[in-house]
């Protein structure tokens, strides 16, 4: 028996086919039963098909047995990542692109214009992606998962907001645990890092209404190296970026995003019984260590013993002197 999602009835025949593969993945189905199902002709099948062989999915087609999307397909789409999705993100509105300048600019867009809570954009590609402070972030094709999620908390102020990066890289640890059973850790600020190297980074925008100072609108980036791209990374990065996974996995990117999304909702709409905060500090691997805290005009040595319940970093200096550093004011660097 064919299983179709209910929204199906809602898309395009490519997209209705894209979604009955995705949920039965290594099954073959007549063209007959699909175009059934579709009410369409055995023809807009075949073109349908052929359309999603162009995107790169491999369907394999036998006489006899009909159509199969291989269980190997690795291929961020909307199809892919709702079967993945909690019942809390059911509901988001996702956007999925092969390749955009920035899922931030994008995000930022459909905000101003009006896009509501949890609005999601994903590619596995940026051409213009952005980092931190104005630099760029590496995002080459097809081994990355790069979301932006439009968020719109009410009454909500701006040392209130900070708290959606340090939620997202509990989150992003968590989810790459889920997928992947490899330990994640978090560098203060927005890092996490798994076998030692970094694997994603965190750029937390926002918008403030000018009358009352609350927050508009906040657009909340995640860049994740899936895998490794061909040729490995440049040599700029090599001694610092890793990837999730060491070897390809079967839809490793769609189930990557979904769990991101089930596990930031969970934490965002304050469903989940663990505390963010807490799960924040017993993450990091840099409390205990001796690091260099990095600002426009200096750069001095500390010791790190701790991180305070506003995600702060407790810094001590050799002459005695402590500080609580926020996200805002400096980066840091192991020694």
């Amino acid at each position: 028996m064919l299983y179709f999602p209910p929204e199906v009835e809602k898309l395009g025949t490519k997209e209705q086919l894209l979604s009955l593969f995705e949920n039965n993945k290594g099954i073959y189905f007549s063209g007959e039963d699909i175009a059934g199902k579709l009410c369409v002709s055995r023809a807009a099948v075949w073109k349908a098909v052929k359309a999603l062989q162009s995107d790169g999915y491999v369907i394999d087609a036998v006489q006899n047995k009909g159509y199969c999307l291989s269980e190997n397909t690795d291929i961020l789409s909307v199809q892919g990542i709702k079967k993945y999705l909690s019942p809390l993100c059911s509901d988001a509105e996702i956007e999925v692109f092969p390749v955009i300048n920035s899922t931030n600019t994008r995000a930022r867009e459909k905000a101003e214009a009006g896009a509501g809570d949890f609005f999601t954009v994903i590619s596995s590609e940026q051409t213009a992606g952005r980092g931190r402070r104005g630099r760029s972030f590496y995002s080459p094709g097809k081994t990355g998962v790069y979301l932006s999620i439009v968020l719109r908390p009410s009454h909500c102020t701006g040392e209130e907001a900070v708290r959606f990066t340090t939620m997202a890289a509990v989150a992003v640890c968590e989810a790459i645990e889920a997928v992947s059973g490899e330990k994640a850790e978090i560098k203060w600020v927005n890092d996490v890092f798994v076998r030692g190297k970094k694997v994603c980074g965190i750029l937390t925008e926002a918008s403030f209404g000018l009358e009352d100072g609350f927050l508009d609108y906040a657009v909340l980036g995640i860049g994740i190296n899936a895998s490794v791209p061909d040729g490995g990374f440049p040599p700029e990065l090599r001694d610092i970026a890793g990837a999730v996974f060491e070897n390809a996995l079967s839809d490793g990117k769609n189930r990557l995003a979904a769990e991101v999304m089930n596990s930031f909702m969970s934490y965002y709409r304050g469903v989940c019984e663990k505390d963010y905060i807490e799960q924040y500090i017993n993450r990091s691997f840099v409390t205990g260590k001796k690091v260099w805290v990095i600002s426009p005009t200096s750069k001095k040595e500390a010791q790190v013993f701790g991180i305070d319940r506003q995600c702060r970093l407790l810094v001590e200096y050799p002459d005695g002197k402590t500080e609580a550093l926020s996200s805002g004011e400096i980066s840091i660097r192991l020694s």
